[in-house]
């Protein structure tokens, strides 16, 4: 019996972004179509758009239902939402528009991977002051997801290369960030990444757990978190047979993990998890101004279905140029695929 290739619901981000260009980029990729079949939910005009700047001549087949769907290379099918006027469509330019119809492409992606059309959702990026401006009042895609499939317990994890990292909090102040840092959230969080692992294929995960404060408070002298709150989190753990280390101090543990003592990371805060996972997959050309890499992706832990997005913003000052990498997407879409067919394997066996 032949493999099942799955199928990946793919988000176009906003209209006023990259996002449309990347997503066009990377399904001009034959290889993608050798491993799943993906389709776009956003604008059909807008991919018609996207496809000319970027020059990559594809064709646009725009459908209602993911039974429509062709699933061949050289075409892209659109679940269609007709929500863009391309006419007052302004490149790089914040607008309530282009908030509604990202918004409406992630709408409708979890709707569809919910009654199990699909089999993995990635997210192209949005604008967040867009998506308020539109009336939706989410920090990111993140929430958006964990309130339409009303999951209590969740986190974001980056990955680049080796570097995995999940994170206690996010989208919060860092004054918020350090309030957050208690031993439920803490353990919740590490039986999340704990799980991603499994699904991941890794039997037993390696768990490297950042403190909070400098030299992780050496015992105190820097503050009480570790005391309070990590370190319960990390016995609990411990006590039901998870492979734990720490807290450890911040500056080493990604370092650590990096070179190969921890299978994922867990940080305490957006910055702390965000910048040497950048550090990692991003690489600036000073001479020629721009982003010679732009890797990594983001997937977000403890949800029914699986979501994983690419890890950068809406690039507005290189939308509508055809100049944007999608080597961010093509990993989100990597990664969508592994963990399906992990899904899919397990949905199998049940079966048997």
């Amino acid at each position: 019996m032949s493999e099942r290739l799955p199928i990946i619901g793919i988000t176009m981000g906003d209209p006023t972004g990259i996002g449309p260009e990347i997503t066009a980029k990377a399904l001009a990729q034959r290889s993608i179509y050798e491993r799943c079949k993906p389709l776009v939910t956003g604008d059909a005009s807008v991919m018609e758009l996207a496809v000319k700047i970027t020059q990559t001549g594809l064709k646009i087949h725009p459908i209602q239902k993911v039974s429509e769907a062709l699933f061949e290379y050289g075409t892209i099918d659109v679940i269609d939402l007709k929500d863009v006027d391309v006419s007052k469509l302004i490149f790089g330019r914040v607008s309530a528009m282009g908030g509604e119809a990202a918004f409406d492409a992630v709408k409708k992606v979890i709707d569809l991977a919910l009654v199990g059309d699909i089999d993995a959702t990635v997210t192209g990026p949005l604008n967040k002051e867009a998506l308020n401006m539109a009336g939706h009042h989410y920090t990111g895609h993140t929430e958006i997801y964990a309130d339409f499939t009303h999951t209590k317990d969740y986190t974001m994890m980056l990955v680049s290369g080796k570097l995995r990292v999940v994170h206690v909090s996010t989208h919060v102040s860092l004054r918020q960030a350090c309030d957050n840092v208690k031993k439920e959230r803490v353990y919740a969080v590490i039986k999340l990444a704990d799980q991603a692992m499994k699904d991941f294929g890794i039997e037993r995960p390696r768990i490297g757990v950042a403190g909070l404060n400098p030299h992780a408070s050496d015992g105190g002298l820097f503050g009480f978190e570790e005391i309070q709150e990590i370190i319960p989190a990390i016995e609990k753990a411990k006590a039901e047979g998870l492979t734990v280390d720490g807290p450890v101090p911040p500056d080493t543990l990604f370092s650590k993990a990096l070179g190969g003592q921890y299978d994922i990371v867990v940080a305490m805060y957006h910055d702390q998890g965000h910048i040497p996972l950048k550090v990692v997959g991003f690489t600036w050309n000073e001479a020629e101004k721009k982003w010679n890499s732009v890797s990594g992706v983001n997937i977000t832990l403890g949800l029914p279905i699986i979501r994983t997005s690419v890890d950068h913003g809406t690039a507005f000052g290189k939308a509508g140029k055809g100049t944007a990498t999608e080597e961010s997407l093509v990993n989100a879409i990597d990664y969508a695929i592994q963990f399906a067919k992990q899904r899919i394997l397990r949905k199998e066996s049940t079966h048997e």
